[in-house]
């Protein structure tokens, strides 16, 4: 989990911005196709729950298979957030907002990058879990695990020992704040998933709204209600174990900022649920809440899982750049002004009000995992660039105009800082590059996978023979984002200095989108650049291969409709197969009859349809008839290469 506690207490918690590049040509020596394939990576070695056969990290294995069975629920699946094995709610629905973000601002470069399959399967885990967690419309589960017992081991998450009690926000111990996040991660993934899925897409859209109005209905902060979960995400989210001082003031600090805490959450996940949905009371929500809730009111250095303000002031400032804004025009513009503020602390052009950084150029807010603040800052700023670039405008600071390219060059700096242009020559995503930390503070990284070492490895003995070890992590946790230097660009590697050696999912997912951006703008194509970990498979086996995404067939004047997804994937040789799902659906208003569709550009084996003894013409199967309007059938194909292109050709 993130360890920050210094700043924790802050009014303002203030994110230490670095250098921004003077260049605004982007000639760089740095693969970031591979540091982005690596960077999703991370997450496979995160995933909680069965592991599928698409699993490319294989030192990890199935664990807390029976999360939620003591509560009755099923609970199984998810991330864990860190180093440990607790399944907090809180950072991982962030993280899934994050990766969302990434994929509905840069789905061409994703895609370029033959990386939207992996990028959707991420999204997809968390998603899965979270609907399994919200199985009322007022209920929320909101933890798995207990964080006092988990750190008192150092095991594998496949031999845990430890508590797997679940813990829930309802009615009774709401949690405004935590499900605030989930709602906006649920509305992000939905327009992350619209283009490919768009059944999956409705369904979590609909847990969005649901988790909103729950929300802002019933007003109250999850630690309050989980208090298990203060210690470690006190409010601000800060792990703050062992420094219980430091715990009692920032519990009384929080409780009389309780307004701060979780009413960020809520502007925040209205105006996700506006962009998903493009409904007017979204967009109301934020105007007639911008000054009661701090969105035109807080003028802040950061962004991160526990402060959104700079990302809801520059998600609905994408509103108004596109000329949207309407009655709200005048709202709007406070809500620009402030993610201005943002970005003229971070360039360095506010006046001296500026966000500090170190002296080799790193955004800086905290001893404890510092890196998840650069990342994303820098990820803000390549959004923020886009949306100012599509409305040719620019960003008037007290100390200069900046023009989009100087947001981007900004959050080149940064991502090629953590990539090894520091003063350490040291890349701090692990796997990347010569020389990357190599004692990660992460429980399965360092004990030998249960493969290797099939004996279960015990809550002290992990301590005594894996922890306390000299010799580097015996599996290389590809893609991790380590906690990262201090103030003056220092770095110990050791695994016991958890602040600075400690990867998170909230300091990795921005970098899915940063990494997507900056490859498209070095000129280099990223469809051949990937070098994953060596993969063994069990001889004449299909080798799993999702970096292929579905692709959607738009809605058009016929009565039916397409809905494309992918199911499946795998490599057999040098060929890529995909299994593809097609519903065909009335929507219309009248019983369709004689139904002929024209599939073309289909290589390989269907199922549910007819074929005729015409070319390319299929028909539905003898015992499907008719074809009553909302209703609809199903059938599959198998081929290699691009999808099957499939219209009416005619029909009664």
């Amino acid at each position: 989990m993130v360890n920050a506690v210094a700043c924790s207490c802050a009014l303002v918690l203030v994110i230490l911005v670095g250098l921004q590049g003077k260049s605004s040509v982007f000639a760089s020596g740095f693969d970031y196709a591979d540091a982005f394939d690596k960077s999703l990576l991370f997450f496979e070695a995160q995933r909680s729950g069965k592991l599928p056969s698409t699993q490319r990290v294989r030192w990890r294995a199935d664990s807390g298979l029976s999360d939620g069975f003591k509560q009755g629920v099923d609970l199984v699946g998810g991330y864990y957030d860190a180093g440990d094995h607790v399944k907090f709610g809180l950072p991982m629905a962030f993280s899934v907002t994050m990766l969302s973000w990434g994929v509905t601002e840069f789905r061409k470069e994703i895609t370029g990058q033959n990386q939207m399959g992996n990028t959707l399967a991420a999204i997809k885990w968390g998603t899965d879990y979270f609907i399994k967690a919200h199985p009322q419309p007022n209920v929320l589960w909101a933890q798995v695990g207990d964080g006092d017992s988990d750190h008192y081991c150092w095991e594998r998450a496949e031999d845990m020992t430890t508590s797997r009690t679940a813990y829930k926000l309802d009615t009774k111990n709401p949690g405004s704040d935590l499900a605030g996040e989930t709602a906006a991660a649920f509305a992000a993934a939905s327009l992350a998933f619209k283009p490919y899925d768009s059944s999956y897409s409705n369904l979590l859209l609909v847990h969005a709204k649901q988790l909103f109005s729950f929300a802002d209905r019933f007003r109250g902060l999850s630690i309050n209600s989980i208090p298990n979960s203060k210690k470690f995400y006190a409010s601000s989210g800060y792990e703050v174990r062992h420094w219980n001082l430091l715990i009692t003031f920032c519990i009384f600090f929080y409780q009389t900022n309780i307004f701060h805490q979780l009413k960020d959450e809520l502007l925040w996940a209205a105006a996700w649920l506006y962009q998903a949905t493009k409904e007017e009371y979204y967009l109301k929500y934020v105007v007639d809440n911008a000054v009661s809730m701090g969105g035109t009111g807080w003028a802040v250095k950061q962004f991160s899982w526990d402060n959104k303000y700079a990302g809801v002031q520059i998600l609905l400032s994408k509103v108004l750049l596109e000329g949207n804004g309407g009655a709200y025009t005048s709202t709007l513009k406070q809500y620009q002004a402030k993610a201005d503020y943002f970005t003229c602390a971070c360039q360095q052009k506010n006046d001296g009000y500026n966000a500090p950084m170190t002296p080799g150029g790193l955004l800086y807010i905290n001893d404890w995992n510092n890196l998840q603040y650069a990342a994303s800052a820098a990820f803000l700023h390549a959004v923020y660039a886009q949306y100012l670039s599509a409305a040719n405008a620019m960003v008037k600071c007290p100390d200069a105009l900046l023009k989009p390219q100087d947001l981007l060059n900004f959050a080149k700096s940064q991502g090629d800082y953590l990539l090894g242009k520091n003063p350490k020559s040291m890349s701090y995503i692990v796997g990347y590059g010569q020389n990357y930390p190599n004692h990660v503070h992460h429980r399965g990284a360092s004990i030998a996978s249960t493969s290797v070492l099939h004996s279960a490895v015990g809550c002290v003995q992990g301590f005594e023979t894996w922890y306390r070890r000299t010799e580097r992590n015996p599996n290389i946790i590809y893609g991790a984002l380590v906690g990262g230097p201090d103030k003056n660009d220092e770095f110990i590697d050791s695994r016991s200095n958890y602040e600075q050696t400690e990867p998170t999912m909230t300091g990795t997912a921005p970098l899915i989108g940063l990494f997507s951006k900056l490859q498209s703008l070095s000129g280099k194509s990223g469809a051949d650049s990937y070098h994953q970990p060596p993969i063994s498979h069990p001889k004449g086996a299909p080798v799993p291969h999702p970096k292929s995404a579905p692709v959607a067939t738009p809605r058009s004047a016929t009565p039916v409709e397409f809905l494309h997804s992918i199911t499946n994937s795998w490599t057999v040789g040098k060929t890529n197969y995909y299994r593809h799902r097609v519903i065909i659906k009335n929507i219309s208003q009248k019983k369709i009859t004689n139904l002929r569709l024209l599939v073309e550009n289909l290589n390989g084996s269907s199922w549910g349809l007819s074929p005729t003894h015409e070319k390319n013409i299929y028909v539905l199967p003898e015992w499907l008839k008719v074809l009553k309007p909302d209703s609809d059938c199903t059938f599959v194909y198998i081929q290699s290469g691009p999808q099957a292109k499939i219209s009416v050709q005619s029909y009664n």
